[in-house]
């Protein structure tokens, strides 16, 4: 048994915990690295707006097809490494924001039976809607821990 409700109040939810959270970081490291190869803040951010497109892509294709199958996102072979810092962080947390509200939208007006559409993943034993959404809520609650870990950081080398 699933709650789709409560992955859509997640989803709806976490444009209001990161956007602010974003927006304390201050601007002198905002696109400071940890350490080489860990992302900032402003790549944590970006990366936010970006992965919408392969969500309603999945979504379009397990509305549409008996479990199609689906292709992993992996953002470090699939982009160069200062993609996220070459893009414009305002506008990348605009289109989070509209992106996540027209999702949202889509999602409420699903019906109970389509929760439990599947598709097949190479990377999981099993795959549906409710997990993708569910997947995508915690995937927010993960980027916005490690903002807030680079926002309180107090030594950087």
């Amino acid at each position: 048994m699933h709650n789709s409700e409560s992955v859509i109040a997640s989803l709806e939810n976490a444009p209001d915990i990161i956007l602010p959270l974003v927006r304390e970081v201050p601007a002198a490291v905002l696109k400071r690295r940890p350490q080489p190869g860990k992302w900032s803040a402003h790549e944590h951010a970006c990366h936010l707006a970006v992965v919408h497109k392969i969500f309603f892509l999945r979504l379009d294709a397990m509305l549409r097809e008996p479990n199609p199958r689906i292709e992993p996102y992996n953002p470090d072979q699939n982009e160069t490494e200062d993609h996220l810092l070459q893009m414009n962080l305002d506008e990348s947390l605009e289109r989070f924001a509209a992106e996540r509200r027209r999702l949202v939208d889509r999602l409420k007006a699903l019906h109970h039976a389509d929760w439990n559409r599947t598709a097949e993943h190479p990377e999981y034993s099993h795959y549906s809607l409710f997990i993708m959404f569910r997947h995508l809520a915690l995937h927010d609650l993960f980027h916005a821990y490690r903002i807030e870990e680079l926002l309180l950081k107090k030594a950087w080398d």
